[in-house]
Parts: C-alpha cells; structure tokens; sequence
C-alpha cells in the first residue's frame, strides 16, 4: 500500500518504522527534514503535497490544528492524495479542525477520519498506541489494517469524536501527573521517600500506569520529553474550549491548565516532559 506520514517526530517516528517494516511503500514530509532523514526505507519529499502524491492513506502527525490545516488543506496535501484515499489524522487537535477537515476531504472524493494516539513514545515505539478514531464505521473497518500495525484502534463515533475522546484522555493524564506530583512532594517534605512511596503505592487504589511511568520519571529526575508539557497545555486549552461550548464548568481541569501555563510560560517548562509538573512544583516555590 502508497502510504504518505506527514510528521516524523517524537511520535511520528516510531509509527513511520511499523509501516515500513510491513512491507508498505512510504513517504514521509516532516518540517525538520532531518528528522526524515533519520529513517530507513522511506522515501522523503520536500512539500506535504509531494510527499502525499498518489497516496492511498494520508496519516498526518502534526502538532496541532493551524499546522495540520496548513499541510492537509491549504499546501494541498489532501488534493493530491489517490481517489477516495483515507485521510487519517492521529495528531491531537481541536475537534473543530477535522470536523471541517472531514467536510473538505469528502468534498474531494476522499475518507476522513481522526484518530488521535495515547501511549506515549514508549507506546508508538511498542505499537501499543491507544488509537481514538472518529468518522464513518465503513471508512474506521477500511483503515483498521493500519491501525493494527500502531496498536488498538477503538471507533467512538462521528467525525469529532475521536479528538473528543482524546481531549478526555488528556484530562485524566494531566490531573493524574499533578495529583502523583504534589504527593511525591508532600511525602518528601515530610521525611518519606518518594521512591520507597511510588513501590508501596503498587497495588492499591492509587497504583496507575501515571505513577509508573511518570511517577519513576520523577523519581530518576529523567524528563526529556516523551509528552511536551507545551504540548499538553495545547490539549488542555483544546479541552476547555469543548466544555465552555458546552455550557460545562471543570473546576479541577481549569487548575491543571493554569498550572500548566504558568510552567509552559513562566518558568522554562515547555519543551519539558509533562512529568515536569513535579519540577513546576520546585520552581513555583523558589520563585
């Protein structure tokens, strides 16, 4: 199968090699061509609408809304896909982007549909990615042979709903990461060992994958990025956008927000794993 990957990064990447490995024909674009450049058995293009020429599965990988509506819409990405290719969008957005990008790609003869990933790099690189697809039922069976080659693929509902379902996860993940943070701080203060902590913790109502891998983390002091906490902010303020249309007051996901941002903007936190919060903690204290 022609498969275009638009998006080679932290994420990106890793999903390239699976496709590779199965045998299919794939080209990738990515904005730092040196990132591309850094895989083997692909053919690199210099523009999103070359890299997507012919392409039977568009899977775009991009950051974030403006970016992606950039490359699929107006640099002609999606255009200059093969007839009714399928069009999948597994970078997280706002749910109003690939509403509208599902709109235009139907438009053009083509397949929508958003499939936004949580897993992690430790996931993309396992292919064990949590896979979040929105769109047609026929058109989620049509794309399940790439998906199974990413990890597992859940259809949720309409076009949306699969960046919903995202926006969701990433609430609980950025609470999650906060709530383990201020523990491990507090236990600290008080003379408790925040590792001999995260192994008692195993088992009982507070044990989660959170405290696991984001939990050792920070313990280890390790947060080179796997989730940028920029990144997560961006989801975040996508989330509260969904529930302020909503008519919804989240309370604790505002205060996550706003401890994110205040990260993010104020004390060098960005390009941090969003772990890191556990070092925000630090900052904010000092500061």
């Amino acid at each position: 199968m022609k498969i275009t990957v638009l998006g080679t990064g932290l994420m990106g990447g890793p999903m390239t090699r699976h496709l590779v490995a199965a045998g299919h024909d794939v080209t990738v674009w990515n904005r730092s061509r040196t990132r591309a450049e850094a895989l083997s058995g692909v053919t690199i293009a210099d523009t999103p609408a070359k890299a997507a020429q012919r392409a039977e599965v568009l899977l775009s990988m991009l950051i974030d809304g403006p970016v992606t509506r950039d490359a699929l819409d107006a640099q002609g990405a999606m255009a200059a896909t093969a007839p009714g290719a399928l069009i999948l969008d597994m970078g997280s957005v706002d749910p109003a982007t690939d509403i509208a990008l599902a709109a235009q790609s139907r438009a053009l003869g083509k397949r929508f549909l958003d499939a936004p990933v949580s897993g992690g790099v430790q996931g993309a690189e396992a292919a064990t990615l949590a896979i979040l697809v929105g769109g047609e039922a026929a058109d989620f069976v049509a794309a399940k042979p790439v998906f199974d080659l990413l990890g597992r693929a859940t259809h949720l509902g309409p076009n949306g709903a699969g960046q919903v379902a995202k926006l969701a996860n990433q609430l609980i993940v950025a609470t999650t990461i906060g709530a383990v943070a201020e523990a491990f701080r507090l236990a600290e203060a008080a003379g408790c060992d925040s590792a001999a902590l995260r192994d008692a913790l195993r088992g009982g109502f507070a044990d989660s994958r959170i405290l696991d891998l984001h939990g050792g983390r920070m313990v280890r002091g390790d947060f080179k990025p796997g989730g940028r906490s920029v990144a997560q902010l961006k989801d975040l303020d996508n989330a509260l956008a969904v529930a302020r249309s909503q008519g919804l007051d989240l309370p604790l996901s505002q205060c996550i927000t706003d401890g994110f941002r205040d990260f993010v903007t104020n004390h060098d936190g960005a390009e941090m794993d969003h772990s890191a919060y556990y070092v925000w903690l630090e900052r904010r204290a000092k500061s």
